[in-house]
């Protein structure tokens, strides 16, 4: 097995998620109730900075944060590493070109993932860079596919409520409620056929496969299917 490393703290609620998803899908591999585990490191690093230096376009600083952060994991002599959350990926390449182990994409993985189950005009939650940031449109593209995000106001309200309450661990029955009228809105004006949890705290929130009759595509299961892959791969 290759020892596998996760950035994390974007959020940390996240980054819980995303250990006890990788030890379950390690779970049911094994099927026979053995304890060999994968090793893990994990950097969570510090998210108020992060998304400080997105808001003010700093961007080449940005990456230059988290891929320090990856090579501290790759001193670790961890084989390749996975970013816990949508946001970062607005940087992936940036951030992949400065680091020397490679990345799994939650992006590619997603977009893999939409074109396998055959959907064709899947919507976009997250927060208003992974919404507006254009990263999600321009892989799904090379699989020719089509992405649909919320209108203005709705990206605000999904935005301010994903950073006021789901990144702080709140999770709300009427929050759900409100986003859940958004994906309608998006059914039924937009055509969507399915929905893309883009951002990794969705997932606690959103726990079942399908609502309003679409499928909810799960981005952290989808992307720790290809960690897991990845850590048992013999290359």
């Amino acid at each position: 097995m290759k020892t596998i490393g996760i950035l994390g703290g974007l959020g940390p609620e996240a980054t819980v998620d995303y250990y006890k998803e990788i030890i379950k899908s390690v779970n049911k591999r094994n099927n026979d109730g053995s304890l060999s585990y994968p090793e893990i490191v994990i950097y969570s690093v510090n998210m108020d900075r992060f998304i400080a230096l997105l808001e003010n376009e700093k961007y080449e600083v940005a990456s230059n944060y988290l891929a320090t952060c990856i090579n501290k994991m790759a001193h670790a002599e961890v084989d390749f590493a996975a970013m816990s959350a949508n946001t970062p990926h607005l940087l992936f390449d940036e951030i992949q070109r400065k680091v020397s182990i490679p990345l799994i994409s939650i992006v590619d993985s997603c977009a893999q993932k939409t074109r396998a189950l055959g959907l064709k005009r899947p919507g976009l939650i997250g927060t208003k860079f992974t919404m507006e940031g254009g990263f999600y449109p321009d892989a799904f593209r090379k699989f020719g596919l089509d992405i649909v995000i919320p209108q203005p106001d709705e990206r605000e309200m999904i935005n301010e409520k994903l950073f006021k309450e789901l990144e702080l661990g709140i999770f709300k029955e009427e929050t759900k409620q409100l986003m859940l009228d958004i994906v309608q809105k998006m059914i039924d004006r937009d055509g969507i056929d399915s929905l893309i949890l883009g951002c990794t705290e969705f997932p606690i929130m959103f726990t079942e496969e399908s609502y309003l009759g679409i499928p909810f595509l799960n981005t952290t299961q989808i992307h720790v299917a290809q960690i897991v892959a990845t850590c048992y791969r013999i290359d």
